[in-house]
């Protein structure tokens, strides 16, 4: 098969869908991998460590669309790109459409096949292609979150560890998830307070026992929100509902009972965010200010460390391109049910429930265009 590589275009979008090593992984199995020219400079990989491993460069994005038969990406591609892609081509990606009907909509026009990373799912229900990118940005929201809790960039002045003789900082965790458990061990391991909350007993079991001792579980409910963010210094939000826009768990309300230069972190921002307040931001204007409330909603928060994420986000990816580039998507999904899940969007039909719910569109079964 023919992999297409292209640069990333989204705003301040640093990582790149394939290392080096793993473009080797797919050219010793015969197939060719073609990489724009610069794409993985902003994750430390030169075009010279492509051509090594085998891959061949194009020096444009156009180039690469033309050329290829599956186009391996990071973020959702954009409006620049939309024209470029062609009737049958395979865009395995982050897609979150169920946050954006634009892309959608010109998804279901290109009759492209639109495999979506983050819907990608095992027996157990995890989320393989979304886990390593979950596990960063959790652990951003935290660093991010502490920064941005400092005096001169807006918060309330609170260290989150605290000093001896003066309390730690109080953070709340919204879902027990891969973001929230590694939010919640980042703060921890700060030196903070934590509240976590999730609505799956089972879950906060699980997190009860394996959490420190400064990690408390509450079940989550819109009465102990409420409760809860009175004293919270930092708020991450980290609910997932996988394919499927994400509920509004702080609704703009509640900003009134919180304390002036709390910093409210929304990871779930690229599927709608879980905070009514949201909207999206980019690394170089990442925040605004709401009713004295701080709001840092970075669509992207894996692209500010993009050598982790590239490497963490190959390592999870390949054996799945592996798999399509060596039997075919089609194939592919016929033989695994977790790419069968990923697909969203196929030669024009959506066959991804959340995202028929969200924009009312017909819902056609997957199986059928896998005949």
């Amino acid at each position: 098969m023919i992999i297409g590589v292209p640069k990333e275009i989204k705003t301040e979008e640093n990582r790149v869908a394939l290392t080096p090593a793993g473009a080797l992984e797919l050219t010793k199995r015969g197939h060719e991998v073609y990489v724009q020219s610069t794409a993985g400079a902003g994750s430390g990989f030169e075009d010279q460590d492509y051509e090594a491993a085998g891959a061949r460069i194009l020096p444009t994005i156009k180039d690469v669309y033309d050329k290829a038969e599956m186009i391996m990406k990071v973020k959702e591609p954009i409006e620049a790109e939309y024209d470029l892609i062609r009737e049958d081509q395979l865009l395995f990606t982050y897609f979150h459409f169920a946050s954006y009907e634009p892309l959608t909509r010109a998804m279901i026009k290109s009759k492209a096949v639109c495999l979506a990373y983050e819907t990608v799912e095992l027996p157990d229900r995890s989320l393989p292609l979304l886990v390593p990118m979950s596990e960063v940005a959790g652990r951003m929201a935290i660093q991010e979150g502490a920064k941005y809790l400092e005096k001169p960039s807006g918060g309330r002045g609170v260290l989150l560890g605290g000093v001896p003789g003066v309390r730690p900082g109080q953070v709340l965790v919204l879902g027990g998830g891969v973001v929230g458990t590694q939010a919640a061990k980042m703060a921890a391991g700060l030196g903070a307070q934590v509240i976590i909350m999730d609505i799956s007993l089972s879950r906060l079991r699980y997190l009860a026992d394996v959490m420190p001792a400064n990690v408390q579980t509450v079940y989550s409910n819109e009465y102990n929100i409420r409760h809860y963010i009175k004293e919270a210094d930092l708020i991450v939000g980290a609910v997932l509902i996988p394919g499927a826009k994400a509920p509004n768990l702080i609704t703009r309300d509640m900003l009134k009972e919180m304390h002036a230069g709390t910093v409210l972190v929304d990871v779930a921002v690229d599927q709608g965010g879980c905070i009514e307040t949201c909207r999206p931001t980019t690394h170089s204007d990442p925040t605004f200010v709401i009713d004295d409330v701080l709001h840092y909603c970075v669509a992207n928060m894996p692209g500010a460390v993009p050598y982790t994420s590239t490497i963490a986000l190959t390592n999870a990816t390949l054996p799945y391109a592996i798999q399509l580039a060596g039997k075919g998507w089609q194939q592919a999904c016929r033989e695994s049910e977790p790419l069968k899940k990923g697909l969203n969007v196929v030669r024009g039909k959506v066959v991804y429930k959340g995202v028929a719910e969200a924009f009312d569109l017909p819902l056609d079964p997957v199986d059928d265009c896998l005949k």
